[in-house]
């Protein structure tokens, strides 16, 4: 069906290097060698408390929603530096600049994209290439179905100071249809990503959904100690 419509598709592991080579070769030969953007989506969301995450359990958050996008990049950044034209668009989330409590290891990710593809903005500047981030809050993806596996594996929740705070984790990431309010669906998503392809200038940053552009508004204009209690009720509220 995908065929028929003109799209391609094939496996792409975010935590294996060489499966990262063969996708771009591949891809590389489908295209002739040439690509006009790269979308990293690739990512998941590791629920729990900071004090309760192993280096083990940081580091595979990382593999997959960073490193591996980091790598991936590198890897068809000189194809498009030398066709001096490019579109890298980054699905970041409101969590990559307003950190909620109980997502650590997902805020901690999400920080350090925003902050790689801002340096990526400067360092490409004149290039033809542009870097856009696009800043997602709640959507209806197998998002929370992903993260109840991710904390089952890695969370040891009945041994924590924060068990009981755990069973709300739990429930709502058992909850069926959307968790939270403001929920969208994929298409608000696909909105911003074909503006950062098409347009001539695309922005560096798109907001979609509603926390995104309140806490966004919030963030310029009131000082860390009273946005900290408002992320903090969000947070424990959505657990």
């Amino acid at each position: 069906m995908l065929l028929a419509e003109g799209l391609e598709s094939f496996q792409l592991d975010l935590n294996d290097s060489t499966s990262i080579q063969r996708a771009v070769e591949e891809t590389l030969k489908r295209s002739n060698g040439a690509l006009y953007a790269l979308f990293n989506n690739g990512a998941y969301g590791l629920p729990g408390a900071v004090e309760d995450l192993s280096r083990a359990a940081l580091h595979a958050q990382f593999e997959t929603n960073f490193f591996g996008w980091v790598e991936l990049t590198n890897l068809i950044l000189p194809v498009m530096r030398k066709q001096k034209y490019g579109r890298i668009i980054q699905n970041s989330s409101v969590l990559g600049f307003a950190a909620m409590p109980f997502r650590g290891a997902y805020n901690a990710s999400k920080y350090a994209v925003e902050g790689w593809s801002d340096t990526l903005r400067l360092e490409l500047r004149g290039s033809g290439i542009f870097i856009s981030l696009i800043e997602p809050g709640p959507i209806a993806t197998r998002f929370r179905a992903n993260a109840m596996r991710a904390f089952e594996r890695y969370i040891d929740a009945e041994h924590s100071v924060h068990r009981e705070k755990y069973l709300a984790i739990r429930n709502r990431l058992n909850k069926p249809g959307a968790a939270v309010p403001f929920t969208l669906p994929p298409e608000a998503v696909l909105k911003k990503v074909i503006h950062a392809l098409k347009a001539d200038l695309p922005k560096a940053r798109y907001y979609v959904t509603l926390p995104t552009h309140l806490f966004g508004f919030l963030k310029r204009i009131l000082p860390v100690s009273m946005l900290d209690k408002i992320l903090s009720k969000a947070g424990n509220d959505h657990q």
